[in-house]
């Protein structure tokens, strides 16, 4: 059993990494978006925030703002507010991708319309809601925490990753019930082989749905790079809000590698 719960461990956390976009990027604050205001938070007070396109504040204080000033920051914030719902959702994508794959590997073991596979359905939906609902809490309210964006698919994944686990393993028990008989039924076959070709069949049905979901998977590398090419060019406009406002002389919210 231990073997067989590895295999699909594996699987799992093969699928949803193979294709992991690199990006040598950091947030060193959170980032709230609401319609009418951005927040960066520092240690849980709100560092600056910028009230429609023109009006900013640095801790608290008001700055006053020339007409080139405006424009630069208005240009900042426009990129700000494109890039979090970007990042939010190609990380939302990323973990339900991978958890596609999964869930057609415990269809195929046990069923499409089995009560183990239907089971299994309920806690990912359950948990892919919650996975939105903690980044995106409207079409227009976004909050993305300080975070490196090395791996675009695991900006999330790692928060969940016990809790996928922990779901593959409660469900190991069910997939077993329906795999058991064809394993046992091989009656020439020792228990060591028929564990080998179990985890032969797993290997085999990975790499099939990888295939599967490679045109999705390629599409999500394409929109990672775009993000963070994005990204860098927020850094540059960042750097020269740095030199034009005083105020943000010490305001590093992108750092770059």
């Amino acid at each position: 059993m231990a073997l067989i719960v590895r295999s699909l461990l594996v699987l799992l956390f093969f699928i949803c990494s193979a294709n992991a976009q690199q990006c040598d990027i950091n947030f060193n604050y959170g980032v709230i978006i609401d319609p009418a205001h951005l927040r960066i938070v520092h240690q849980g007070q709100t560092y600056v925030q910028i009230n429609g396109a023109h009006q900013l504040f640095v801790k608290g204080r008001e700055i006053e703002l020339n007409k080139e000033q405006q424009e630069q920051l208005s240009e900042y914030a426009s990129g700000i507010r494109a890039q979090v719902p970007a990042i939010v959702s190609i990380a939302i994508e990323g973990v339900e991708l991978g958890l596609k794959a999964v869930n057609k590997v415990i269809s195929s073991l046990t069923g499409e319309n089995s009560a183990s596979h239907q089971q299994f359905q309920e806690k990912f939906d359950e948990m892919k809601w919650r996975l939105r609902t903690r980044f995106n809490h409207s079409d227009e309210s976004y909050y993305i925490a300080p975070q490196d964006f090395d791996d675009f698919d695991e900006i999330f994944a790692g928060e969940f990753e016990s809790e996928i686990e922990s779901i593959v393993t409660d469900s190991v028990g069910t997939i077993l019930v329906a795999v058991g008989e064809a394993m046992t039924h091989k009656e020439e076959q020792s228990t060591e082989q028929r564990v080998e070709t179990f985890d032969q069949r797993i290997e085999t049905m990975g790499n099939d749905i990888k295939l599967d979901i490679s045109t999705q998977a390629n599409a999500l590398e394409l929109k990672a790079a775009q993000i963070c090419a994005s990204l860098v060019k927020l850094y540059e406009i960042e750097n020269k809000l740095q030199l034009e406002i005083p105020a943000l002389a010490e305001f590093n919210l992108i750092e770059t590698k």
